[in-house]
């Protein structure tokens, strides 16, 4: 059995009833492969892989809080601290009920190589709780928020571990959580990215994800002969990521005309109206239901079984920015038949590996999230230099390092999937790329 095959078969044994994590390691390993057995003995000596798929520290804690009712809630909390090779721990904290250890491995996982891509000295990690902030008064989300914080700083800190939002933890939440850690600890530092630009914050952080996936996007599409302009763009969600990326997209004269929650989704021909779609889902936090009443060009469909929802409006580029695993293969198979040319994920692994292996067949220009959607890790690695530099940037400053940054991973992924043999093969050009920065810099270190 080859070196990456038993890796992956310990990483099941291991790590049962761990399915995303288990998905995530396949499929990084899979596209490793060629470098791997290039370097077996080597990296089977030195235990490289095995080093690789374990978290350096996994953090689990309660969460005991009080609701408005006097009511004591208890939920549960997770930081996986998961490789530090290149620089501090970084990666979001998710608020939602669907979190649980195996998630939080799997983000932590793919944050390794999507940080790495940056360029930037940042190592992986994630963290959240199974807490669902919605339908919560501001009152009980703060309680929450100091409660999760009171443990979680004995292991974070400027230079150790930096988390971050992610679902369901926005500016709000960040505060909170901010203004907890300064209590305990006395320490006014960059501890926490995504904070308000009164107390450190960086401009343009809110709108890097969505503006980042843009900037790859366009940069592929460039470099394959293809122009974003006048392309119709399916997107998925309406939160922070599907918002900025609808922006950002009609800025660069593309027609995004879809969008979606937990409940529905919406199609816009007329194209998304993104202050329309703000006022819904940033201010007064409500169902797309409402955006569909407002506005007589977007008709809105209830989410059922079996519904493939936003995939299956005929468009020329697709921009998956909900969740997990959200795009199947009878999506992808939608998709192509319908003329989609192109896919580049806003969300962490939101297609399915069948999906994901169909769009390469059909020779769909498809780039991961790792390389993706890292505008939003990216952004925040830059909010830290401004906290240790005591400086804040302008939003043109930012987003003209933010384009820098996506432009270049694209260039770098590109380059590794040509000097591998595999051209084009967007997926495996990331995974090598942020592989062999964090391999050389495990390898320099010891066995640690």
């Amino acid at each position: 059995m080859s070196y990456v095959d038993e890796v992956y078969d310990l990483v099941v044994q291991k790590n049962p009833s761990q399915p995303e994590f288990h998905q995530a390691v396949k499929e990084v390993l899979e596209s490793l492969r060629v470098v791997i057995e290039a370097n077996e003995e080597k990296y089977r000596k030195d235990a490289l892989l095995e080093r690789l798929v374990t978290p350096e520290r996994q953090i689990l804690f309660r969460v005991p809080w009080v609701d408005d009712k006097g009511q004591v809630q208890v939920n549960n909390g997770f930081r996986v601290q998961f490789n530090s090779a290149i620089g501090p721990y970084k990666g979001g904290l998710r608020l939602h009920p669907s979190v649980n250890l195996g998630i939080i491995k799997f983000l932590g996982f793919e944050q390794i190589f999507k940080n790495s891509l940056t360029g930037l000295p940042i190592g992986g990690g994630k963290g959240g709780s199974d807490f669902d902030p919605k339908g919560k008064s501001d009152r009980e989300v703060m309680a929450f928020c100091q409660s999760f914080i009171t443990e979680l700083h004995k292991y974070i800190g400027a230079d150790t571990d930096v988390p971050a939002g992610d679902i369901g933890t926005g500016a709000r939440e960040i505060g909170f959580m901010y203004g907890q850690y300064k209590r305990l600890t006395g320490l006014y530092e960059g501890v926490l990215t995504g904070k308000g630009l009164s107390y450190g914050g960086s401009l343009a952080r809110t709108e890097a994800t969505g503006y980042g996936l843009l900037y790859l996007t366009e940069e592929m599409l460039r470099c394959n002969g293809r122009d974003i302009k006048n392309k119709i763009i399916a997107v998925s969600g309406a939160g922070n990521v599907a918002i900025y990326a609808i922006q950002k997209a009609q800025q660069l004269g593309a027609k995004p005309v879809t969008c979606s929650d937990s409940t529905g989704w919406i199609y816009d021909p007329a194209g998304i109206d993104v202050a329309l779609l703000k006022e819904v889902k940033e201010v007064k936090r409500a169902r797309l239901s409402e955006y569909a009443a407002a506005r007589s060009s977007a008709q809105y469909h209830e989410k059922t079984n079996g519904e493939h929802g936003v995939w299956s409006v005929k468009c020329d580029i697709a921009l998956p920015c909900a969740t997990q695993n959200e795009l199947d293969l009878e999506d992808a198979k939608a998709l192509v038949a319908n003329g989609c040319f192109a896919v580049a994920e806003g969300a962490n692994m939101p297609t399915t590996m069948d999906a994901t292996e169909y769009f390469q067949k059909n020779n769909v220009l498809f780039c991961p999230g790792k390389a993706s959607n890292a505008g939003g890790v990216a952004t925040s690695a830059l909010e830290m230099s401004q906290n240790s530099e005591r400086l804040s940037w302008t939003f043109k400053e930012v987003d003209s390092k933010l384009k820098d940054i996506m432009v270049n991973i694209f260039h770098s992924i590109d380059e590794a999937s040509r000097q591998y043999g595999m051209l084009r093969n967007y997926v495996a050009g990331a995974n090598i790329a942020g592989f062999l920065k964090v391999a050389e810099a495990m390898n320099a270190q010891g066995i640690v």
